[in-house]
């Protein structure tokens, strides 16, 4: 280090903790400055926290959609994929496709007693769903080997079985809209199934709107013949999803189509991410706040140390010299803030399912509703390159904001500083 560089940082540092042992009028710009401190560590905790928690939800979001969708399917312009089994096969000849499972997807109305509820009906084949979907570990009653074709047996998400007030071993009357013409009118067609599984996804639009049955059972129901709606693949990698739908589109037919887990929720992921930006965006503010206010503690230390920078003119100090004591004694300021911030923020981020719900418990309410909200908990996901992208950040915008106030603190004139002195 050379030694106008050390003898710069010293008077810096000592400006610091001088400010720190202030009293009478100086207390005030020891007020400020702690107040700038405080400002930059606030809006650093905020930054990592918010960031953490908009990565949590894109993470969960991302887990629990793959969870019950398709990574890519397979479907027909038609309406029905009647030869399904060769375009599993073609699916099941690219590489990057692990499993396929044919499903049939249909609307209907579901009655128990006076409790009458709108579901999608999903049939399945349970050896070949497990493979594609992760119902399995998500029941909380029953199994998807209890679906067996002829048994007319469904699983109901959790909160569509509370609606209907569905235990297990109960049998609920099925509502298809493809009704039956007869001489008098057209009547909807009507099947008991019997409660035989409850599943909890942790979504509450599957676990208010889904119900599964055996594929068998809807074939039977909705008069599909061998029919499908389409066939349900699950990739190695499902980021590679949009690609692999591209390649298996150019090997189909026309009356065939390929969509894929982006394109069919792209929706969720846009509203996280711009939201993501936007809390990026406001929150930075907090820090070019708190960075304006060491423009003001140093224009005030600048006013304060007029004789003393005189002084250090008067014995050969540069005026780089001088600039580099203020912008030392600002940047110290920010990083303190910074190192507060950094830690808090982190702190918080890591620990944020234990804090929310112990705020939650001593507030009596819950932050997300599961009837509104798609996920109830608030998750959190720390990505260390949004720290150091925050810290770089609030250091560069503390520096910056230094400049001024140092130049001005150049520009003292000696012999005008200590004219009244």
């Amino acid at each position: 280090m050379r030694a106008d560089m050390k003898f710069e940082l010293l008077i810096g540092l000592r400006y610091v903790r001088a400010r720190r042992r202030a009293a009478g009028g100086n207390r005030f710009i020891s007020f400020i400055s702690s107040v700038s401190m405080l400002g930059i560590a606030l809006g650093v905790a905020a930054l990592i926290v918010v960031l953490s928690v908009m990565n949590g939800f894109q993470r969960e979001l991302r887990t629990r959609i793959l969870g019950v969708a398709a990574h890519a399917q397979v479907i027909s312009y038609d309406g029905d994929l009647a030869d399904w089994q060769g375009a599993a096969k073609t699916a099941l000849a690219n590489p990057e496709v692990r499993a396929a499972a044919p499903y049939v997807q249909q609307q209907a109305m579901l009655a128990l007693g006076d409790a009458v509820r709108g579901s999608v009906i999903r049939g399945i084949l349970p050896a070949e769903e497990d493979r594609v979907a992760d119902f399995s570990a998500h029941m909380k009653y029953g199994k998807l080997d209890d679906l067996r074709p002829g048994e007319f047996g469904v699983i109901l998400g959790i909160e569509l079985a509370r609606a209907l007030h569905a235990m297990p071993g109960e049998k609920v009357t099925l509502i298809a809209p493809t009704g039956m013409v007869t001489p008098a009118a057209i009547l909807p067609r009507l099947k008991q199934f019997t409660v035989v599984g409850i599943f909890e996804i942790g979504m509450y639009e599957y676990d208010v709107g889904l119900a599964l049955i055996h594929m068998r059972d809807a074939q039977t129901l909705y008069r599909m013949g061998d029919g499908v709606s389409g066939v349900r693949l699950e990739l190695k990698d499902p980021y590679a999803a949009p690609r692999v739908a591209r390649d298996l589109n150019r090997q189909y037919d026309e009356s065939i189509s390929v969509d894929d887990w982006t394109r069919s929720h792209a929706n969720f992921f846009r509203a996280v991410q711009m939201e993501k930006k936007v809390m990026f965006v406001i929150l930075s503010l907090i820090v070019a706040v708190a960075a304006f206010n060491i423009v003001s503690t140093l224009v005030m230390a600048v006013q304060d140390k007029r004789a003393d920078i005189a002084i250090l003119r008067t014995l050969g100090a540069a005026p780089g010299s001088i600039m580099s004591i203020f912008v030392v004694q600002g940047a110290l300021l920010g990083l303190i803030g910074l190192a507060i911030g950094v830690t808090g923020g982190v702190a918080l981020a890591a620990n944020i399912d234990v804090v929310v719900p112990a705020i939650e418990h001593a507030l009596g309410m819950k932050f997300l509703a599961k009837d509104v909200y798609f996920i109830s908990e608030l998750p959190s996901e720390l990505l260390w390159s949004d720290v150091i992208t925050i810290t770089v950040l609030a250091f560069v915008t503390t520096v910056l904001a230094t400049l001024y106030p140092s130049w001005r603190a150049s520009r003292v004139n000696p012999a005008e500083a200590l004219r009244y002195e």
